[in-house]
Order: C-alpha cells, then sequence, then structure tokens
C-alpha cells in the first residue's frame, strides 16, 4: 500500500516555528516533485511549495516565501517543510503530496497524505 505520512504539526504561538515531515512507504518516490499543500477551513487547498527530484529546484507561494524552506531527503525518501516566524494566517491543514499537477487552478494527485494541522495563536 503506498502511503504518504506527515507529522510534526501542532499549536504554536505567532512567530514560533515548526517541522512537518512527509514520509513515504509502498513506493519510492526519491526521483518524484513533492510538494506540500494547505487547506484553511472553508478555503480550496493551495499550494505552499514544491521540490524537483534533485532538491535543486524549490518554489514557494509567496506568501511563505523567506520563511518556509523544503527540503528532502532522498535515501529516507522523506520530505520536510521547515516553518518559520508562523503567523495565524498560517494556520490550515497541511498536505504533502508526490507528483501533484495543475488543472483549471486546482491541484491533483494520485498520492496524498492525510494531513497534519498546524494551529498559529495571535
Amino acid at each position: 500500500q503506498v502511503q504518504l505520512v506527515e507529522s510534526g504539526g501542532g499549536l504554536v504561538q505567532a512567530g514560533g516555528s515548526l517541522r512537518l515531515s512527509c514520509a513515504a512507504s509502498g513506493r519510492s518516490f526519491r526521483y518524484s516533485v513533492m510538494g506540500w499543500f494547505r487547506q484553511a477551513p472553508g478555503k480550496e487547498r493551495e499550494f505552499v511549495a514544491s521540490i524537483n527530484w534533485t532538491g535543486g529546484r524549490t518554489d514557494y507561494e509567496d506568501s511563505v516565501k523567506g520563511r518556509f524552506i523544503i527540503s528532502r531527503e532522498r535515501a529516507k525518501d522523506t520530505m520536510y517543510l521547515q516553518m518559520n516566524s508562523l503567523k495565524p494566517e498560517d494556520t490550515a491543514v497541511y498536505y504533502c503530496a508526490a507528483e501533484p499537477s495543475q488543472r483549471a487552478g486546482s491541484w491533483y494527485s494520485d498520492f496524498w497524505g492525510q494531513g497534519t494541522q498546524v494551529t498559529v495563536s495571535s
């Protein structure tokens, strides 16, 4: 069974930091583009960051640039999201995905994690 399992979410005060992890099992995604997404209540799932298979190319949503860092350890088939200077508006369920694609403004993947809640208090 192919799984992506996120961990590391929680409750943090504004200005604090959290590190999310996404571990793959059941198949390897070492050569896949991976991404982080988030969904706040009542909102569409949105792109946060992505990383290519070498780790040499990363992309970020504008509001997280300079605060979040995406990385991966291919040997462990694990991806990370270091989140610094967190703001209340970062509150959402965070999902990792493998091989995401965008069509008509929405994001799709055959491989999504179950999500981890991040709550930032003011």
